[in-house]
């Protein structure tokens, strides 16, 4: 097992480097400059020309490349233009949110979307199927910004039950963090149903037309020990990579929820620093989040062999 994550890791190198040099080229594609929003609309040419020579920016640009990896190489993200702190910190000091946040609207798309999934393959080409996999449907269909306005106009300002926006820490107030984070994993969550319930549902129809499930049914087995403990079970390795798959969308849909919520996580970081043109926590950011996503797609694949016991014996083969 050690070799094949070892190969996994060193895998996963020259993806990294590839998403970095195509996120320094856009950066530098992207209309603005950095100078002009330090420096402010008073600022003379002179010292936005100042500005620009202090933070590099007037070097030319393989230049900057070959420094910024340099320093990547030696673990520095570098150093923000606005916030003026290491990126890896600032990074660091607003994971626990997002993290917190991904996680939460995780267990509900995984929950609404398992049970959806498993309810439509119970009641295949019924009334039902089509009710619950046009509601998963509609969830994928609407943009996670407009979804979020809705959740926020329908709950916060028209109900008057959750707040608009703000976060509050677990550590702070247990009821508080969760009254502040529905909303927002809600928003994310509900965009993820319906592609994990509609691989369940083509899954489990898969598996409960196998002899064995079929053999149980045959027994007189309760319908919750078939569903769960034979067909569930061995439905679960194609789900498990479409979760995995979901969990890195979440991260990357953080930029926006967080921002629309004001929550002050890794999302709303990178969402601010491309609003203001900070180029290292841009690039720091989304280089964070690119290699999160590629350790949960390991996670996911190692955890293959604690489902199905062939796929251990496979790599061990290999």
């Amino acid at each position: 097992m050690l070799p094949y994550i070892l190969r996994r890791l060193l895998a996963t190198i020259p993806v990294l480097v590839l998403v970095t040099l195509i996120t320094f080229l856009m950066i530098r594609l992207v209309p603005g400059d950095p100078a002009a929003v330090i420096g402010g609309p008073e600022a003379t040419n002179a010292q936005l020309d100042e500005i620009r020579h202090q933070l590099g920016l007037d070097r030319p640009f393989l230049a900057q490349m070959g420094s910024w990896y340099w320093r990547l190489l030696h673990g520095d993200l570098g150093e923000s233009f606005l916030l003026g702190r290491p990126v890896t910190q600032a990074i660091v000091e607003r994971l626990p949110v997002t993290l917190s946040l991904t996680l939460f609207s995780m267990l509900l798309s995984v929950s609404m979307a398992v049970s959806m999934g498993i309810v439509s393959a119970i009641r295949a080409n019924s009334w039902v199927d089509q009710v619950v996999m046009t509601l998963a449907l509609l969830g994928v269909a609407i943009p996670n910004f407009w979804l979020a306005l809705l959740l926020i106009i329908l709950f916060a300002v028209q109900l008057g039950w959750l707040p608009s926006g703000g976060y509050v820490p677990w550590d702070e107030s247990p009821v508080g963090w969760l009254r502040s984070c529905v909303l927002p994993a809600a928003s994310l969550a509900l965009l993820q149903v319906g592609l994990i319930a509609r691989i369940t549902r083509s899954t489990m129809l898969e598996v409960l037309n196998q002899d064995y499930v079929r053999t149980a049914w045959a027994k007189g087995l309760a319908p919750s020990r078939v569903i769960g403990l034979h067909a569930l079970k061995n439905a679960l390795v194609p789900i498990l990579t479409v979760v995995g798959i979901a969990l890195g969308l979440l991260l990357g849909g953080s930029v926006v929820i967080e921002t629309v919520f004001a929550i002050p996580g890794v999302g709303k970081l990178i969402g601010a620093a491309i609003l203001r043109r900070d180029y290292p926590v841009m690039q720091g950011g989304l280089l964070f989040i690119t290699a999160l996503t590629m350790l949960v797609n390991l996670a996911v694949d190692l955890l293959y062999a604690v489902i199905d016991p062939r796929v251990a014996y496979e790599r061990r083969g290999g």
